[in-house]
C-alpha cells in the first residue's frame, strides 16, 4: 500500500465514523468539494501535506493523532 493509499483510507475510516460525506468534510475544512473528491480519486498519485493539514483542521485533530494509526506503521519502506 502506498502512502497516499494509506491517507485515502485513513480519511474514509474517519468520515465513515462519524457519518460524514466528503462534502461535509470539504465545508468543515474550508476547501473545495472538488479538492476533497480530487485526494480520494485513485488515480490521484501526490496529496499535499497543506491539504491534509486542512482536513485534519476541519475534523478537529492534529496530524500528529491523523497519523497516529497504525495503518501508517504497516506502510513498507520508499527506499530500496
Amino acid at each position: 500500500m502506498s502512502v497516499k493509499d494509506a491517507v485515502v483510507k485513513r480519511f474514509r475510516e474517519i468520515m465513515a465514523q462519524r457519518n460524514m460525506r466528503p462534502n461535509e468534510l470539504a465545508n468543515l475544512s474550508g476547501v473545495t468539494p472538488s479538492t476533497v473528491y480530487s485526494m480520494l480519486d485513485e488515480r490521484r498519485k501526490e496529496l499535499s501535506i497543506n491539504v491534509i493539514k486542512k482536513l485534519c483542521d476541519g475534523l478537529d485533530m492534529t496530524l500528529g493523532e491523523f497519523f497516529s494509526a497504525k495503518i501508517f506503521d504497516e506502510l513498507e519502506q520508499e527506499i530500496k
